[in-house]
């Protein structure tokens, strides 16, 4: 009798798996992100908008960041608000508008944990949304 192990494939599998479907959400998001921003007053029509918005995907940590590049016209003071600029909140907004279809592109990637995922979405029918303001 041989005894072969997979679990590290299955390993590299599962965190490649996870890395595409966090590609594919910040795809999204950065795209409908950059939908409602073309709209804000004060924006010159797709000169500095697509780049205003990025997406990390970082692979030691296993993450997505997803925020405004540094010195762009849309940045902290846009999105959090200071005492001369309303807080817009696009980012976290747009994040939250859509985590029903986060699901399903995480879902599409991920189904060995689509019950789960299915599970967790009936369960948690009443997600908390955090508002730190820093």
């Amino acid at each position: 009798m041989e005894f072969v192990s997979k679990v590290d494939r299955t390993k590299y599998l599962l965190r490649e798996l996870e890395r595409a479907a966090l590609r594919d959400t910040a795809k999204l998001i950065r795209r409908r992100i950059l939908d409602k921003a073309r709209k804000l007053r004060g924006m010159r029509r797709g000169k500095r908008i697509p780049h205003a918005f990025q997406y990390w995907l970082r692979r030691r940590e296993g993450d997505l960041q997803i925020g405004v590049k540094h010195d762009t016209w849309y940045g902290a003071h846009q999105e959090l608000g200071t005492k001369n600029q309303p807080k817009r909140s696009i980012i976290r907004d747009t994040t939250y508008e859509n985590i029903d279809q986060i699901r399903i592109i995480q879902g599409q990637y991920l189904k060995h944990i689509e019950d789960e995922n299915k599970a967790l979405g009936l369960i948690n029918e009443d997600e908390e949304v955090g508002d730190e303001d820093v």
